[in-house]
């Protein structure tokens, strides 16, 4: 898999800086410690200063910056951020600096006030928690209400989507995204796909009807999320109310929707709802033998990203570079 092997790669070239919320924690400590040695990016690591222990000393010596929130000079310039952002939602700065005490918020400011590029939490957290943290503290994109999540689906098969990669979008965050909803799932697919696989996004919003030959009200809200795109003029390729069939294979999209420019060849898959989207990652990773890289919150201003509480210290330093690779996107934008 090419792209695995290339990933840690351009991760490094971003010249990035990440935070790593749960340092206390053992795969916290392995990953910071790998992407240091391997040279990959800065790391901050947060962890309070009574849980430090030999194996930060160490980790200071490869370069991390281990932080104690209670204690980081910064703190008072970060409480008056999240109140200035909390304040209009009717919270108070007792509440805000509260908040701080929350490494997820912590770090998110951060990376908020630009010390760092993008944050990594979630080992002994809920995906819950990490985005709300986000979304208080970094809050979404502009044009987009909604913060949703991708998978980068890495197939053995480079004939499917982009030699190999596909995304697969909501497969975490939102259980039944309403029209409006699906439409910005699908620009910030379009977002993570550019950002992580490098390539022109060509969006598939998919559905059990292609082209009309079903009616019904689960079909219409995918429509209408067809015409949102339309209205909001985004410039990826996308095509709308497609089979997942329809949508991959290139003669069964020829025949289906004729004259598409994603049909049979699309490389990020939305899905209508949660319980598609999260059977349909699994049993690509379980039946196909797909890696699935993620998920990735999308949708955000700057990157703050949500590990399983499974995961492993690789899987750790993956998201470490997946997220680098979106914080150059967002560079790009800013300029």
């Amino acid at each position: 898999m090419g792209f695995l092997d290339s990933l840690a790669q351009r991760a490094r070239d971003v010249h990035g800086h990440v935070v790593l919320v749960e340092g206390f924690d053992n795969r916290i400590v392995e990953a910071a410690k790998a992407l240091r040695e391997q040279d990959i990016c800065r790391v901050t690591a947060l962890c309070p200063a009574a849980q430090q222990g030999p194996e930060h000393a160490r980790l200071r010596e490869l370069g991390v910056t281990v932080v104690d929130p209670a204690s980081d000079p910064r703190r008072p310039q970060l409480v008056d951020f999240l109140h200035a952002r909390r304040a209009p939602k009717g919270w108070t700065r007792e509440q805000s600096d509260a908040a701080l005490a929350d490494p997820l918020y912590f770090g998110s400011l951060l990376v908020a006030v630009g010390e760092c590029d993008a944050s990594v939490g979630g080992a002994v957290r809920t995906t819950a928690d990490t985005v709300r943290a986000a979304l208080h503290a970094i809050g979404p994109q502009k044009g987009i209400k909604t913060v949703s999540s991708s998978f980068i689906m890495v197939h053995p098969d480079a004939r499917w989507g982009e030699g190999g990669l596909m995304g697969f979008a909501d497969c975490a965050v939102l259980p039944d995204p309403d029209a409006e909803q699906l439409a910005d799932i699908a620009i910030g697919a379009a977002a993570t796909f550019k950002a992580i696989a490098g390539a022109e996004p060509r969006v598939a919003l998919l559905s059990f009807s292609t082209k009309g030959s079903a009616d019904h009200p689960h079909v219409d809200k995918v429509k209408q999320a067809g015409a949102i795109l339309a209205a909001r003029g985004v410039s990826f390729a996308y095509d709308f109310e497609l089979q997942v069939d329809a949508a991959l294979i290139p003669q069964i999209g020829e025949r289906k929707a004729p004259g598409s420019t994603v049909a049979g060849k699309a490389n990020v898959l939305v899905f209508p709802d949660l319980d598609a989207g999260n059977i349909a990652y699994k049993l690509t990773e379980r039946l196909a033998g797909a890696r699935a890289l993620g998920p990735l919150l999308q949708g955000l201003a700057r990157p703050a990203n949500d590990l399983s509480r499974g995961c492993s210290a690789r899987d750790v330093v993956e998201t470490a570079c997946l997220s680098l690779l979106q914080a150059a996107l967002v560079r790009g934008a800013a300029r």
